[in-house]
């Protein structure tokens, strides 16, 4: 009998266990019990995006009107080729919402509407508050730039000279 004792050892005493996984499987029991009971989940669905806003575009303008008005400020425009670029200004969208090309033939001016301008700005030259904006060719505008650049130079150089002319001329010996 002695053999069989040794095959079996005694069991340990309870308060030596450990009592976590019992706490472990009681977690799990409950949180299961609580999902359960929990009442299903409604599905909202979000309300259908409000359609964008339409596109609000200014009323085409009146041939006769950009004739008018390039009849008044066409000497501004710069042209290449008898061709240019002009933009008519809309009052209700406040900005230059029509877009012409604008070509010379034998002394007649033709219209034709285009989507957009598709040369730089002419911002040089021309009256604030014209109801025209006019285009220039980027050869134009580098010709302008290099001569704005060459005044700018000529005029500060002929400072600098007459500032040491004036200063050197105080000094005799």
């Amino acid at each position: 009998m002695d053999e069989i004792e040794d095959e079996n050892p005694p069991a340990p005493p309870p308060s030596s266990l450990s009592k976590t996984p019992s706490w472990i499987t009681l977690g799990f029991v409950l949180g299961a019990a609580f999902m359960w009971f929990l009442p299903p989940r409604e599905i909202v669905k979000e309300p259908p995006a409000p359609p964008p806003a339409p596109v609000v575009r200014p009323p085409p303008a009146d041939i006769a009107l950009i004739e008018a008005v390039f009849d008044e400020w066409g000497k501004y425009a710069s042209w290449d080729n008898d061709r240019t670029e002009v933009a008519l200004w809309e009052p209700t969208t406040r900005s230059y919402a029509h877009c012409f090309e604008v070509r010379r033939v034998a002394g007649d001016v033709y219209f034709r509407s285009i989507p957009a301008l598709t040369q730089p700005l002419l911002t040089h030259g021309v009256p604030p508050g014209s109801p025209l904006a006019f285009t220039e060719t980027e050869a134009s505008r580098r010709e302008w730039l290099k001569e704005s650049t060459d005044e700018s130079w000529r005029a500060l150089s002929e400072a600098a000279r007459q500032s040491m002319q004036g200063s050197g001329g105080a000094r005799k010996p």
